[in-house]
């Protein structure tokens, strides 16, 4: 009886079938994880938490513009004199235009009071304005505009910290899923070399094969358990790192379990029919949307509000202060009598350095700046359009190596098949068909490594774009 057209069934777990108990696994897809990555990574989350700081600190830039209700009240008896009770209490509202607006009541009596002063009860309206320095700028709207421009630039932050974490993350997705199909390969190849063992025994007791061929079978056998069980060692290992991007909604890790696999088939997967994205409109996206060249943008923004106030050093301090008074705590009969013709008070102060040294060095200084940065923004757009280059010319060419892989793969399938052929001819041997079979299972794994690596580089080119996260 003739049994070894039974032995070979012609590279059966080359067909890429899936394993019997897939129905019963649960899947993972590179959509769920970049999902899963978005909403519930701790890096994620203090993305949000870095935007809503930014916030917190514009709502501290404009409490300087709050207005501020004050009292100021004094009182001085001395050896059975009275010599002043004052009572002053303020409303003050700085405005955005760099005048302050104050109205209040005043109360003075006493027998040893200013001269200058007004007693009784009286009320003012004033305005206090700067004719020169701090009117276009001063340090209250620098600070409120620079936590603004800090606060819309926290997103575009937040967004470069998501997309450096959706690389690391598609990174981990892709060992994982490789390893899962070098494991695919090897448990197919161990269930046909396990029927191959049997069958050649069979063969053997019936006398059609020498007792060599045996143990030339249990020896392919024995080394493609022990690649199967490094296979299913790396998977495991694999799946733990990429379990450290993986967190539930309440901030608790999520630990792997052996049932879950990857959603991603890479054995099913036809790379050759994928359109490549266009270079061009990846070269203009990364220019005009990368993260890591729009920040810049907002630095500049900050070092220009910065210049600004630096260039209020170089000008005179002229403030002028104007109050209308009235009679009596009647705030309307303030606005009785016309400006500078009854019931007034004015001041002007006046002042300049000489040789406004501190104010030409740090006006300069912050011209500096603003070139510097500008030099850092253009090196770092030639740096990300050479890595956006480099990582679209990698996956040319890796998908160029699939294609060849893949045709390699034919040619080693057809000399094992071959061989096969020439084995039940009588013109060959087992050792010669177990080194056909371990050529195209190299070959096989081989393509499943170009495959994950090939969609690995396709994040990474997306990632240098700035394009992880949209």
């Amino acid at each position: 009886m003739n049994f070894v057209k039974y032995i070979f069934p012609a590279a059966l777990f080359l067909s890429g079938s899936s394993l019997n108990a897939q129905d019963s696994l649960k899947t993972l897809s590179a959509t769920q994880v970049m999902e899963i990555v978005k909403k519930f990574h701790p890096v994620a989350k203090q993305a949000d938490i870095f935007v809503e700081k930014a916030k917190a600190d514009v709502t501290i830039s404009k409490a300087a513009f709050d207005p501020v209700l004050k009292n100021e009240m004094a009182q001085k008896t001395f050896d059975g004199i009275d010599y002043y009770y004052y009572n002053r209490p303020e409303l003050s509202i700085p405005t955005w235009f760099g005048i302050e607006v104050s109205a209040g009541l005043e109360y003075l009596s006493g027998n040893r009071t200013d001269p200058v002063e007004t007693k009784g009860q009286t009320s003012y309206l004033g305005v206090s304005v700067p004719l020169a320095k701090n009117l276009l700028m001063d340090k209250r709207r620098a600070a409120l505009q620079t936590a603004k421009i800090f606060r819309d630039a926290s997103a575009i932050e937040k967004r470069n910290m998501l997309n450096n974490l959706m690389l690391d993350a598609m990174a981990g997705y892709w060992n994982w899923v490789k390893q899962y199909q070098v494991y695919k390969i090897l448990t197919e190849a161990l269930t046909v070399n396990e029927k191959r063992v049997e069958l050649i025994k069979t063969a053997f007791r019936l006398g059609d094969r020498p007792a060599i061929d045996t143990i030339e079978a249990l020896t392919q056998l024995q080394n493609i358990e022990l690649m199967k069980n490094q296979a299913w060692l790396d998977f495991q290992n694999t799946g733990l790192e990429l379990s450290v991007f993986l967190w539930l909604a309440n901030a608790t890790p999520f630990n792997m379990s052996i049932d879950i696999v990857p959603g991603d088939d890479l054995q099913l997967s036809n790379i050759a029919t994928e359109q490549l994205p266009d270079l061009n409109n990846l070269l203009e996206s990364a220019i005009k949307n990368h993260p890591e060249l729009v920040i810049y943008n907002y630095k500049i923004d900050v070092l220009n509000v910065d210049k600004k106030l630096k260039f209020q050093d170089l000008l005179p301090t002229v403030n002028f202060r104007y109050n209308q008074l009235g009679k009596g705590y009647d705030m309307r009969k303030t606005f009785i009598n016309p400006l500078f013709e009854n019931n007034y008070q004015y001041g002007v102060s006046v002042g300049i350095p000489l040789r406004l040294s501190q104010g030409r060095g740090e006006y300069r200084k912050a011209k500096l700046k603003i070139t510097e940065t500008q030099l850092q923004q253009r090196q770092k757009q030639l740096q990300v359009e050479n890595k956006v280059k480099s990582y679209f010319n990698e996956l040319l060419t890796l998908k160029s190596q699939v294609a060849l892989q893949e045709k390699a793969l034919i040619n080693y399938q057809a000399l094992q098949r071959g061989e096969e052929i020439r084995f039940q001819a009588g013109e060959s041997s087992l050792f010669l068909i177990n080194a056909r079979e371990n050529k195209t299972l190299e070959a096989l794994q081989k393509l499943q490594e170009l495959k994950a690596k090939y969609y690995k580089t396709g994040n990474t080119l997306q990632w240098a774009a700035g394009l992880m996260i949209q």
